[in-house]
């Protein structure tokens, strides 16, 4: 989230400055085919969705009963797909139903991994395998002209193209939060991992073996099924959650074996209120950049690194209303 409301630092502008092109390509999604850091954003997020759910349907069970559960889930889902829609309309000027926005394809795959929470682990297993096989197979049998993968040309754009009457900018497929819910099906094995008791070493080790496995299973698939983020396909799930399980190990062993979270403080304060400053960013970020821009002349005297530095000052004052909202322990939810 940090991330991406600071418009990735900037960095992406680095792409046109010698010898810093590597890292400014890092911050764009790739056209089509590879993966890139900017590519793990959403399956970060689905991921994180995942993982925390273990840890809130607990806590929800033990303070108002099981039974509370499905509707509030429910409720929770159709009002992520509602703000979704609200704030891209707004973004477009414009009435827009779209369902292809982060927060509209969280909605589908947190509400369809609680019903899946309710199966076995074994069980899961099975379905998150027979999501991956399913959902490439339908593309191998419906290829278009240039082959079962192309842009512009496969099953998920022309499921948008039947359902939508148009594709969406860009070539993201709407279909996308079908193999989401891999993703974060396995945040939710991650969150069950967290929950039990286990040595630090254990769960580091848990962590590992399976980002490795994961990294291994997607790239190897990779020669068959091309690594496409904006059709998910099922090569891009493993590596993505393989790269997100990665992350994932690095912040456990800095916050819970090295106990330094201070060092992330400024990333809880904006964890604890992420709707909020995820629609700030979509709805209100380009007028606080061009606020920001006033007193700084938009950092022109520093050449190359202005975009950083606009990109950081944007941030900052995000940053600080997050901080606001915190220290009042005022938290946007749904």
């Amino acid at each position: 989230m940090t991330t991406l409301a600071a418009h990735g630092f900037g960095f992406a502008t680095l792409v046109e400055t010698p010898g810093w092109t590597w890292l400014g390509l890092q911050f764009e999604h790739v056209q089509w085919e590879g993966l890139v850091f900017w590519d793990l954003i959403q399956p970060a997020f689905m991921f994180m969705v995942g993982l925390a759910m273990p840890f809130a349907v607990a806590a929800r069970t033990r303070k108002h009963g099981p039974e509370t559960v499905w509707k509030h889930v429910a409720y929770r889902a159709f009002m992520l797909i509602v703000i979704s829609n609200v704030i891209m309309s707004i973004s477009a000027g414009e009435l827009r139903f779209q369902l292809i926005n982060v927060l509209a394809q969280i909605g589908f795959t947190y509400f369809i991994c609680y019903g899946l929470m309710q199966l076995s682990f074994r069980s899961q297993a099975v379905v998150a395998a027979a999501i991956l096989l399913g959902y490439t197979a339908i593309f191998v049998v419906s290829p278009g002209e240039a082959g079962a993968f192309a842009m512009g040309d496969n099953w998920g754009e022309r499921m948008d193209q039947f359902i939508f009457g148009q594709s969406n900018p860009g070539h993201w497929a709407t279909v996308n939060f079908i193999p989401s819910v891999v993703v974060t099906l396995a945040g939710v094995w991650a969150g069950r991992l967290m929950i039990e008791q286990r040595p630090h070493a254990e769960r580091m080790r848990i962590l590992a073996v399976s980002a490795v496995v994961c990294l291994a299973s997607g790239y190897a698939l990779g020669a068959f099924v091309p690594i496409i983020k904006r059709i998910h396909t099922a090569s891009f799930t493993l590596a993505a959650c393989g790269w997100v399980l990665l992350l994932l190990l690095g912040f456990y062993w800095i916050v819970e074996v090295q106990d330094r979270k201070k060092l992330v403080f400024p990333l809880v304060v904006v964890g604890m209120n992420s709707i909020f400053i995820y629609c700030l960013n979509i709805l209100l970020g380009g007028w606080i950049r061009r606020a920001t821009d006033v007193f700084t002349d938009g950092w022109e005297f520093l050449g190359d690194g202005a975009p950083i530095a606009q990109s950081l000052s944007m941030f900052a004052v995000m940053w600080y209303l997050c901080w606001w909202l915190y220290k009042r322990r005022i938290f946007i939810k749904v």
